[in-house]
């Protein structure tokens, strides 16, 4: 406990930008760091995460929310030092719920419990769910999918972030294609320093 930013919100442009893959990666990797970890699909509206993990949508994000449990039911994993909470039934007001006092209350239980909680939330060019979802956070990170969103899009988005005053850790280029020159040269000089190395290492 204890760390500056133990709350994460993920979030990316659009959808398909690999944003729930890297909020599933980055728990893992805390998880394995051996962190007490907590997973948050906070995609009310199209809930994929306990799809991922084979976990029952059951008393998840929008139930408790909604005030129709008193438990935090989460899951845990095969990987040791992970728990997912799923999103719940799909909810007709995910942006009211989010704004509302629970939960605040809620990410206060959680704090208490985690080393570190990661929110998968949807895409904050679609909605505002993101956005009212960091005003509750420790640090935000963007997913976008490299050759897709354009650089005026991606600031739009980022600007709208700034707005809920959480701090931005840094961007995720996701999906680069590294057989384009731009990458390539590097791939290149990579693998030719890192096979040298093997060879000395092997002698």
């Amino acid at each position: 406990k204890g760390e500056k930013f133990p709350v994460f919100v993920i979030t990316s442009p659009t959808a398909n930008n690999g944003k729930t893959i890297n909020s599933i990666n980055l728990a893992i990797s805390f998880a394995q760091m051996g962190k007490k970890t907590l997973l948050i699909d906070g995609d009310m509206r199209n809930p994929t995460i306990h799809r991922m993990f084979s976990i029952p949508v059951k008393n998840g994000l929008s139930e408790i929310l909604a005030g129709l449990t008193d438990n935090i039911t989460v899951s845990k994993t095969e990987i040791e030092n992970l728990s997912v909470l799923t999103g719940g039934k799909i909810p007709p007001n995910p942006a009211e719920l989010l704004g509302g006092k629970n939960f605040r209350s809620f990410l206060e239980a959680v704090r208490k419990v985690y080393d570190y909680v990661i929110i998968d939330t949807p895409p904050l060019g679609s909605v505002i769910d993101s956005a009212v979802i960091a005003e509750e956070c420790d640090g935000a990170i963007m997913v976008i999918e490299s050759g897709v969103i354009s650089y005026r899009f991606a600031q739009e988005v980022k600007a709208q972030l700034e707005k809920s005053n959480c701090p931005i850790l840094g961007v995720v280029l996701n999906k680069v294609d590294m057989q384009k020159q731009a990458y390539g040269k590097y791939g290149k000089y990579y693998g030719k320093y890192y096979g040298e190395y093997g060879k000395k290492q092997e002698k």
